[in-house]
């Protein structure tokens, strides 16, 4: 399989202690199958960092020897993946909030957020949350590698 990571600048080595805390599946280096998803992220980072010049790297990965790592996977939007999101953008430690190796699962885009931030201020349950983000146009996934041994399953070509 080939990923794609969006970033503001070309790298050689994958520094996970770059990563921030309070992103979807926690801190870690996050990739895309799409590679104009990966585009896109690459102009955000740009703007976020207000520096650098779009880049976009591609990395293979086995999927046989990815799966002998202990990953997650979800294939929609559903109770499980909010509360496991929440439980991520709401820690700000340096400490991971779960022992996974590899998280693959939708994107929490601006739109998502929106319905996220009303969850959280009880103006929707957690049914409705999930039946808003499934007639939300436009699933997209993202693969998060979290720890050592998962990136070094990634090989840049």
């Amino acid at each position: 399989m080939i990923l794609y990571h969006g970033s503001n600048c070309e790298f050689d080595e994958i520094d996970l202690m770059r990563s921030k805390p309070g992103k979807d599946f926690g801190r870690g280096f996050y990739l895309s199958a799409d590679h104009e998803q990966a585009v896109e992220m690459a102009k955000i980072k740009v703007d976020q960092m207000e520096s650098g010049t779009p880049a976009v790297m591609a990395y293979e990965v086995d999927d046989d020897k990815m799966n002998s790592l202990k990953v997650l996977r979800f294939d929609d939007y559903s109770e499980e993946w909010a509360k496991f999101i929440l439980l991520n953008r709401n820690n700000s430690t340096n400490k991971p909030a779960h022992d996974y190796d590899i998280v693959i699962g939708p994107i929490a885009n601006d739109r998502v957020g929106v319905q996220l931030w009303r969850f959280e201020n009880n103006d929707i349950d957690l049914p409705t949350l999930v039946h808003n983000l499934r007639y939300m146009k436009g699933l997209t996934i993202q693969y998060l590698f979290g720890t050592e041994k998962a990136v070094k399953l990634l090989k840049r070509i």
